[in-house]
């Protein structure tokens, strides 16, 4: 009797809640059935204060900054820029970074709006529950799971080949057959388990080790930038547009091609005003990794100002940077004569600055810790959200008594990551993380719109202007930028899908906290009776 009483209170407070910030008229939580049932707004804040599922909320705008920041800005600043320039660009690549970084901006306003309004875990996938139904929020959960994990396990691999070059410069030779490459990748599996075990200690304790590398990472980007001022020579920079000619990438067989070159019978083209759109389309991958703020939405201390300050600002930042590194790497060497393997490293090197190379390689390795360790954080944060939901089995969510963190889902993307890592040459499977970041791009923008039409009464900490033609210009053009993705990756992410749904059908429909009426009051009650 004493328990059941408990129970009805617990319940009546949630219930409480929920009535208190429902909408006029006293709609329910769900306004749909089957696969298109939608979460409410207000239920997914409330969960948040259940105290078994509930995180630490101390995060600033300064650390969701550095977050952005960490994740955004990787090895690909010192190796992309040049690639770009050197094969579709020329000095332009400037214009397509700007280029990229008006679409990505677009992208950025409607997670910021959307991370504001709803200040949950989850990110897209919560954004996309409350909007458009759990059946398209299971897609995007499962769409990031794949981003992030995938992301983590080749950025790590990427981490392990620039520390093995970084050893080297120091006069230490790493053994092949552990390194990048050999039967077991020892460092990248190093590297994954000492982060698994610092994001389960604590999230401050994770963003006070990636301030400190993004420090470095920063240092050492505007070390390259002021260093390389002094090599430019203004004459590299004309023709500032290189004539358009033909050429592209040569592909060894039919589904190696992009899908719209596929689909249309186009022609790749380099340089000339069509090239400055080619090479947004190759940097536009640069600025993946501000979607992964959002992630974070339940540890902010203050999420509708914090959040869109995070998301926009670290953007803005890595925007001016790329900029700033493209006009450095084309005024040092002509367009024509980069080296699109190692720009930077091989520029400073052939001006008689070899060791600016062994500089670049530390900042490239502390650039790629903080990458893998923010893409581990979204990841856990995803996962954490859909078990709290039953989408995946409710104990992966379990929060650590001392430490506040998701630490069973923590620790299960650390050893997956680990053995993806470790033992499986990734290769070509890193555009799996594209296409799977441009999807959530596209949805999140979509539901910004049909959210302002079903709950105009919510309120909006940050709003994205001209709505509806901005996001609807930001669904646009992330999926015409996912057509440029290969045949091959499309045929992948075809598997993955099916694979996710399956999984949603034998599970999640079924066992949806949203689909079986249960609370987290009411499972934390069966849970006491069971004990």
């Amino acid at each position: 009797m004493i328990r059941y009483v408990r129970f009805r209170a617990v319940r009546a407070r949630v219930s409480a809640r929920a009535s208190a910030v429902r909408q006029p008229g006293g709609a329910e939580v769900s306004d749909h059935v089957g696969i298109l049932r939608t979460k409410s707004i207000e239920q997914s804040i409330a969960d948040t204060d259940e105290p078994e599922y509930q995180l630490k909320r101390n995060l600033t705008a300064l650390d969701l900054t550095v977050f952005g920041v960490g994740v955004i800005i990787g090895a690909g600043i010192f190796t992309l820029t040049g690639r770009a320039a050197a094969t579709v660009s020329g000095p332009a690549i400037v214009l397509s970074f700007v280029v990229s970084a008006i679409c990505c901006g677009l992208a950025a306003l409607c997670y910021a709006e959307f991370a504001s309004t709803v200040p949950v875990s989850g990110s897209a996938y919560t954004f996309s529950y409350a909007t458009l139904g759990e059946m398209i929020a299971w897609i995007i959960g499962w769409d990031l799971l794949l981003e992030l994990l995938l992301g983590a396990s080749v950025v790590a691999q990427g981490w392990s080949t620039y520390a093995v070059v970084l050893l080297d410069n120091f006069g230490i030779t790493w053994p092949e057959a552990l390194g990048p490459g050999g039967s077991v990748d020892l460092l990248s599996m190093l590297l994954i388990l000492v982060l698994t075990i610092l994001t389960t200690i604590g999230i401050k304790e994770s963003m006070r080790v990636n301030l400190v590398l993004v420090a470095v990472k920063l240092f050492v980007v505007l070390f390259v930038i002021i260093a390389g001022i002094g090599f430019i020579n203004p004459a590299n920079y004309t023709p500032f547009i290189p004539e358009a000619q033909p050429g592209g990438a040569a592909v060894e067989h039919w589904y190696q091609q992009p899908l719209i070159q596929a689909m249309f019978g186009l022609e790749p083209t380099a340089f000339g005003i069509g090239g400055i759109f080619t090479g947004a389309a190759l940097v536009f991958f640069a600025y993946i990794g501000f979607d992964v703020v959002a992630t974070t939405a339940e540890e902010a201390k203050n999420p509708k100002r914090d959040l869109p300050i995070g998301i926009i600002g670290s953007l803005v930042i890595c925007t001016i940077l790329y900029g700033a590194v493209a006009l450095v790497i084309t005024g040092m060497v002509k367009y024509d004569q980069i080296d699109p393997k190692a720009a930077l490293a091989k520029a400073f090197t052939n001006l008689g600055h070899p060791g600016y190379a062994t500089l670049i390689s530390a900042g490239a390795v502390a650039g790629l810790t903080t990458v893998v360790l923010t893409l581990m954080i979204g990841g856990a944060r995803v996962v954490f959200a859909m078990s709290r939901d039953h989408l995946l089995p409710p104990p992966l969510s379990k929060v650590h008594p001392r430490f506040q963190t998701p630490y069973v889902i923590t620790i299960a993307i650390g050893i997956f990551a680990m053995l993806v890592a470790g033992l499986t040459p990734i290769g070509r499977l890193e555009e799996m993380v594209n296409i799977g970041t441009l999807t959530a791009f596209v949805l999140v923008s979509i539901g910004v719109v049909v959210l302002r039409r079903t709950r105009p009464d919510l309120p909006r900490a940050f709003k994205v202007p001209f709505s509806p033609v901005l996001p609807i210009l930001s669904a646009l053009i992330c999926f015409y930028l996912t057509l440029n993705l290969s045949i091959e990756t499309w045929l992948r992410f075809v598997v993955w899908m099916a694979l996710g749904f399956g999984v949603y059908f034998a599970y999640g429909y079924k066992k949806s906290r949203l689909g079986t009426g249960e609370t987290l009051a009411q499972m934390a009650h069966h849970e006491r009776r069971q004990q």
